[in-house]
């Protein structure tokens, strides 16, 4: 078995016990951190099919696949969520927001495992830059879908248009963290600099309302 299989094992067996445990909105949240690191497991492996099948190289695949890949892949339990339950508009974030902490905590632990790090500063850049970046691929679908979701006639094709925005915001921070270090680190601030951004806005909003 594979190592990442292995890790994938032993971060869920808790995960798993715990849905088994707690009832309600609790269970919800644990189902969909657990779907996204199931997402993020099946995501390195299509994008090491298309990589290999297309005969690309590791920044290619890291800018023009892996984002395509894995936001598809994050929209799926969501989706599914929506479609099957067809739960209040008001749990949307939560659900969309926790699958994607689940995907960038399993995509975190499965990099430091095959890489490893002995300082602080990588750690901190890992998990504040590409973990909070997943977050924030999130936030924008889960704005969308409160906007529209409701209004069939536009479902599909606001779907298709909130996971563009994702996959270019993702596809756009891989650009720029593979770049030499003065241009990475902007890169490496542009998630935190959309969170602070996103709660900015969010204040307003609170405030006139």
């Amino acid at each position: 078995m594979n190592y990442i299989e292995n890790v994938f094992i032993c971060l869920t067996a808790p995960l798993l016990v715990a849905v088994i445990c707690t009832r309600g909105m609790a269970r919800q949240m644990m189902l969909f951190v657990l779907g996204g690191m199931l997402m993020c497991l099946l995501s390195s492996y299509v994008s090491t099919f298309f990589a290999a099948a297309y005969g690309t190289n590791y920044i290619t695949a890291s800018v023009a696949i892996a984002p395509v890949v894995e936001e598809t892949m994050k929209m799926l339990p969501v989706l599914f969520f929506l479609l099957v339950f067809e739960p209040e508009i008001k749990h949307i974030p939560a659900s969309v927001i926790a699958t994607a902490t689940g995907f960038a905590t399993f995509e975190n632990v499965i990099y430091l495992t095959k890489n490893g790090t002995s300082r602080l500063t990588d750690l901190l850049i890992r998990g504040f830059g590409t973990g909070v970046m997943h977050v924030i691929c999130g936030v924008i679908i889960s704005i969308g879908l409160i906007a529209f979701w409701e209004k069939r006639w536009i479902r599909a094709a606001g779907t298709l248009g909130l996971l563009s925005v994702a996959i270019t915001y993702h596809g756009i921070y891989n650009m720029l963290v593979l770049q030499p270090k003065g241009v990475a680190y902007i890169g490496y601030l542009v998630p935190l600099s959309s969170i602070g951004l996103y709660y900015f806005l969010n204040r307003i909003v609170w405030k006139r309302s």
